[in-house]
């Protein structure tokens, strides 16, 4: 096995590459994309478990306290994930169709 980081669309990704010929691992939990959020940003955290159906900012954009993220799938129902201060998005640390868990981070906000 061999591990390696790869950056796909300025996101950069951990990935193991099986040699031909080498016996087959268990596959190991997907990981995520690396972002960077800068010193000092604000957090906005997935509520539960679910799926990242749609990201509704952009990095460098100007959010108010209250306005929607993005939305997340949970038990068939769709959420808002809404900034919880007024501010700057910052980094953006999921993907469309990305499924996180409680607690993950989702948007990060200076």
């Amino acid at each position: 096995m061999k591990n390696y980081k790869i950056t796909v669309n300025g996101k950069a990704y951990d990935v193991t590459v099986q040699e031909a010929g080498e016996a087959p691992v268990q596959a190991a939990e997907a990981k995520k994309p690396v972002a960077a959020a800068s010193a000092g940003a604000v957090s906005v955290k997935s509520p539960m478990p679910g799926t990242i159906l749609d990201i509704k900012v952009n990095v460098g954009d100007s959010v108010k306290s209250g306005q929607v993220l993005c939305i997340l799938e949970a038990m068939k129902m769709e959420n808002d994930i809404v900034a919880p201060q007024d501010g700057t998005v910052d980094a953006i640390l999921v993907s469309k169709n990305d499924s996180v868990e409680a607690n993950d981070d989702i948007i990060a906000l200076v």
